[in-house]
């Protein structure tokens, strides 16, 4: 049974997180370029096909119409949603064009609100979501860089940072200050937790 969604967008694309064993794979739209670059066909192919110019010859596709509510990225998250996947990898969803960039951090607030778990990756940086929650880094994963946190709309109360070197306990954080911006790793795990609201959380990787 597969595990875990992953999604192929056509932004900036880290070709060292591919798709592992049980991954479902869902190409957006040119991300299906992404992906057969390095031999690997997905499973499920969305999208309107303006990137990609044509329609690919595979079995499983679903195609929308150009003029739509959602992005190729939403049409293919709310498919996995639908089959049941509670973690997701998106690659290619970062770099290009901003407005598309913040489109999917909405993504990521709204995979939260589902309590599925989101991770944009790019090329030297991740991109996660947590509501009402807690993630934990491990040590040496992300050691001597940086890592930022905000509130994705509105107020995140009971903000903990832990294994940080700028450490909060029980913060209200608000999306109209960045006071999160800029804090960095130790060699301890890094805790993050929310007792109410969403929080972005971004932090550089090699």
């Amino acid at each position: 049974m597969k595990k875990r969604c992953y999604i192929a967008g056509a932004g900036e694309f880290n070709d060292k997180v591919l798709p592992v064993e049980n991954d479902y794979i869902i190409a957006a739209d040119a991300g299906y370029i992404s992906l057969t670059r390095h031999g690997i066909i997905p499973d499920l192919i969305v999208g309107d096909f303006d990137s990609l110019k044509k329609v690919p010859n595979h079995p499983n596709i679903i195609r929308s119409p150009i003029e739509k509510d959602d992005t190729d990225m939403m049409l293919a998250v709310k498919e996995g949603i639908k089959l049941g996947f509670t973690e997701f990898i998106i690659n290619g969803g970062l770099g290009g064009r901003l407005d598309q960039t913040y489109a999917n951090f909405q993504i990521l607030t709204y995979l939260a609100e589902k309590q599925a778990r989101g991770t944009l990756v790019g090329e030297d940086v991740y991109v996660t979501a947590i509501k009402d929650g807690e993630i934990e880094i491990e040590p040496g994963f992300a050691e001597n860089k940086i890592i930022s946190v905000f509130s994705a709309g509105g107020t995140a109360t009971g903000v903990t940072l832990k294994g940080l070197k700028y450490p909060l306990d029980n913060a209200t954080l608000t999306s109209d200050n960045p006071i999160g911006t800029s804090n960095e790793f130790t060699n301890e795990t890094a805790v993050i937790s929310v007792d109410s609201g969403t929080l972005i959380i971004i932090w550089n990787t090699d």
